[in-house]
């Protein structure tokens, strides 16, 4: 079941992104009156569709991308016997540059315009989470797991710059954009002395890894009593909601699922724990009378948590600056790919490895999050100057646009042809590695 709403949720994703993307193409071509003769979500065979005017408008059945057939472009399609007919006034070849540099363009805006949108109304409508630096350091710093011991920290860190740098929000202490950094690194007290924390360079591959997910640090967070039910072992042990946990059953409570983990594998007659209440510190003692729960939800402390609301003013900045994030981490994984410092097979994800990032429950906040990646993403992969993408078209016609000469329409079904055996080579490389990093 999770594996169907994984693949519903990239499908759903995916679709709206080429829409836009080919609707942004197909609304521009018709602006300066050129034909669009067909328009397709998802490449053949062809599951539904039907004709408005001079367009066909498709439902197909891969859902990799989509396109759009504009008379008298060289495509895809590689329609050879159109072309070799004169042009005629309403095709794409017809046109000036500039508007063909628009139609070219047209997806890629779109698509950036979508990112920015979805931004900003997540911004607007959800607002942040915050947990402050001084909350985490004032409880006894983090907890370093298997993969932050591995960097050399350790629990009960508390980590008071971020390359030299304060900083307020411990959100801010995993953005990515922070491990993509050049020589990055933490700063820690630890044990009332200062300690520099280096971020290797190929630090976020292992951060990507399937097995690193929740693996690397947490905040210490008071794990208190939040409900409790009556004739239960928590109402004998004399618990109170708002109790915070410091032990139970003779082991350390740093977090909420130590409470459950403790309780399920407690073998003994009586059990001991060790709360603190109104600042007071109380130990208290019950058996255990065959309970298999303690019969509690654990929770945060009041005011741990801050909500943060934006306006749709302060939404609409910070909205379009997280969309553009996205493009220039794009921009700096790609720069360390090429320099060697990442490897690409660990680093690039296709489509099996972006449906597992929305993962096996629906979350619509989540959903639209990684859409609106997406959207920047495509946006800053189309743009690449390879043919066959809408930025090899926008390669050659700012060439046109500036030295006045057209390439040859053989030099460009060439170099379709070459782009198209770049991105079949590319895709059969991803899926593969896709493929390959589920058994390894």
């Amino acid at each position: 079941m999770e594996g169907l709403i994984m693949a519903a949720q990239i499908i759903l994703s995916l679709s709206i992104l080429v829409g836009v993307h080919e609707m942004g193409h197909l609304l521009a071509a018709k602006w300066f009156g050129m034909r669009v003769e067909q328009f397709s979500i998802g490449f053949p065979p062809k599951i539904w569709g039907f004709k408005y005017g001079e367009t066909e408008y498709n439902l197909s059945l891969i859902p990799l991308g989509g396109f759009v057939k504009i008379s008298g472009m060289i495509d895809e399609s590689m329609d050879k016997e159109q072309m070799a007919q004169p042009p005629k006034e309403y095709e794409f070849r017809s046109k000036p540059a500039w508007q063909r540099l628009i139609v070219m363009l047209g997806g890629i805006i779109v698509n950036v315009i979508t990112g920015i949108l979805i931004f900003v109304c997540l911004t607007y409508f959800y607002g942040d989470l915050v947990i402050s630096k001084d909350q985490v350091n004032a409880n006894g710093g983090i907890i370093a797991m298997d993969l932050g011991q591995e960097l050399g920290l350790q629990t009960g860190d508390q980590i008071i710059k971020i390359n030299g740098k304060d900083y307020e929000d411990f959100a801010d202490v995993m953005d990515n954009e922070f491990f993509f950094g050049d020589g990055a690194y933490y700063t820690v007290l630890r044990d009332g002395e200062q300690v520099n924390i280096s971020i290797p360079p190929d630090f976020i591959e292992k951060l990507n890894d399937k097995e690193a997910a929740g693996n690397f640090i947490l905040p210490k967070i008071p794990v208190t009593v939040s409900e409790m039910n009556e004739n239960t072992l928590a109402e004998r042990l004399g618990l109170q909601e708002d109790d915070i946990f410091i032990s139970l059953g003779g082991q350390e409570v740093v977090k909420h699922e130590d409470v459950r983990n403790i309780i399920s594998s407690y073998k003994e007659d009586t059990i001991a724990t060790e709360v603190r209440r109104n600042g007071e510190v109380l130990n208290l003692q019950a058996a255990v009378q065959q309970d298999t729960l303690l019969g509690i939800m654990v929770g945060y402390p009041e005011g741990f948590f801050k909500s943060v609301d934006y306006s749709f003013g302060e939404s609409i900045g910070m909205g379009t600056e997280q969309a553009f994030s996205v493009v220039f981490l794009q921009i700096k994984a790609f720069g360390k790919m090429f320099s060697g410092e990442l490897n690409p097979m660990k680093s690039l994800s296709g489509p099996i490895g972006i449906a597992k990032a929305y993962g096996g429950e629906w979350q619509w906040q989540r959903f639209w999050n990684l859409t609106g990646l997406l959207s920047m993403v495509l946006a800053f992969m189309n743009l690449l100057p390879i043919p066959a993408l809408d930025g090899g078209h926008v390669m050659f016609l700012s060439y046109e646009i500036i030295s006045g000469r057209k390439p040859s329409d053989k030099f460009l079904e060439n170099a379709q042809k070459v782009g198209m055996v770049f991105l079949l080579a590319l895709m059969v490389f991803i899926i593969g590695n896709d493929i390959l990093k589920i058994f390894i």
